[in-house]
């Protein structure tokens, strides 16, 4: 396995992964799978989806993914044909099903990728590879300052067919690998309306304007904010309140759904990002995110 890539600043430590070395699943994009950040040599901020080895998707820290249920060409693809996930490379549909993000496929020819690397910032080139007609281009720079760290993203169509997609991070977070419970504090920049038909485990929630506290430990949750907006405020804040340690995420781009997948260890709010890219079309958007203390 090849070392992890680490990012510094003067007050963050950022440790990536080499793509396909500590994940080479189906699901989350290879490149810039962030395992750990830590904040003035003191707190911690990402775990990994799972307490048990081997269970779940294989998710940690800051990882983002393409198409959780709109995967690029999947839908035209015949039983046994390949398909994009972006930032992973082609894989293989093996039968009619529907897609399902949790299944595992196989990664028949991952993509190309390049990097340039540097004490604070590397740069992660993603060559594409045509197949039936899809093809993209993805560039993706992390870079830290001070206490921020961001995720800039580049996506180019470079096929002859439309890409039509999303992309988020799943936010694999917990402060100081404190359990979720009443320590916690999940703020928003607008009062919380839940949809409820998309919502589960909301029982021992308190909900007050646009702050959620964890009446006792978290058992399940999985949740769907509205009133979501382009803002140039964070699009959520966690904080630890023990400790005073926290973290918030600020994005240039409209969201196009909002959602917090969380158990007793983790919590992940998840900003989404609607993708539109005609053939020859490219998109940007980035991602902020802040580490306080």
């Amino acid at each position: 396995m090849l070392d992890d890539i680490l990012l510094h600043s003067n007050r963050l430590q950022v440790t990536l992964s080499y793509p396909g070395s500590a994940y080479q699943g189906s699901r989350f994009d290879w490149t810039g799978f962030i395992t750990q950040v830590t904040l003035d040599g003191s707190h911690t901020f990402c775990v990994t989806e799972s307490l048990q080895p081997g269970a779940g998707c294989g998710g940690s820290g800051l990882c983002n993914e393409f198409g959780i249920d709109q995967p690029v060409g999947y839908d035209d693809a015949r039983p046994g044909e390949l398909f994009p996930k972006l930032g992973i490379g082609l894989l293989r549909r093996p039968d009619d099903d529907a897609y399902s993000f949790s299944r595992s496929y196989e990664v028949v020819h991952p993509f190309p990728v390049q990097m340039a690397t540097g004490p604070d910032q590397v740069v992660i080139s993603v060559e594409p590879l045509a197949c039936r007609g899809y093809a993209a281009r993805l560039i993706k720079t992390i870079r830290v300052r001070e206490n921020h760290l961001e995720i800039a993203y580049e996506l180019e169509n470079a096929g002859h067919k439309a890409i039509l997609t999303h992309e988020y991070v799943h936010n694999f977070v917990a402060i100081d690998r404190q359990p979720i419970g009443p320590d916690y504090r999940l703020r928003f920049p607008y009062p919380l309306q839940l949809d409820e038909k998309a919502s589960a485990g909301l029982e021992g929630l308190a909900i007050q304007g646009s702050e959620i506290a964890f009446g006792g430990p978290l058992a399940s949750l999985y949740l769907r904010p509205q009133g979501y907006t382009r803002s140039r405020t964070p699009q959520w804040e966690m904080l630890h309140q023990p400790s005073g340690a926290g973290l918030r995420e600020v994005d240039d781009f409209m969201p196009l759904r909002v959602a917090v997948w969380g158990t007793f260890h983790v919590l992940s709010p998840e900003i989404f990002v609607g993708l539109s890219l005609p053939p020859r079309a490219r998109q940007t958007w980035t991602r902020r995110f802040e580490f306080f203390a």
